[in-house]
């Protein structure tokens, strides 16, 4: 949730408003009404412009940032984990789950012993 006078960060353009995405921008009111698609209203200092937005337009700097170290942070991991060939930082961080290719060798295995269990019965008759 956002407040009033906060700086936010213009991401998108869901309406095509020819917002600058990117720019710096200021929350300046809220929009309550039920009947409208926007729910707030900013002002852009570099255009000198008030203009509805919806909140999946706008985003606080905080979080781009966070989000983009997180980004960096696992790409570094992921270079690393290919350079020492450590394949098991690689499946981590790739979520490649060694519980699924243990279930595809235990089905193998139950299904080799069920058939052998299944002609020793017919041989058997």
């Amino acid at each position: 949730m956002f407040k009033l006078g906060q700086r936010v960060i213009i991401v998108a353009d869901s309406f095509e408003q020819s917002l600058p995405i990117g720019e710096y921008a200021y929350i300046i009111g809220r929009d309550r009404n039920p009947d409208s698609a926007f729910s707030w209203i900013i002002r852009i200092p570099k255009v000198d412009k008030h203009l509805p937005v919806t909140e999946e337009d706008i985003a606080l700097e905080e979080q781009l940032l966070e989000q983009e170290a997180e980004k960096v942070q696992r790409e570094a991991l992921l270079d690393w984990a290919l350079a020492t060939r450590n394949e098991m930082l690689f499946r981590h961080l790739m979520g490649i789950s060694d519980e699924v290719e243990e279930e595809s060798e235990n089905s193998v295995k139950e299904s080799a012993e069920e058939f052998i269990r299944k002609v020793n019965i017919k041989a058997w008759i």
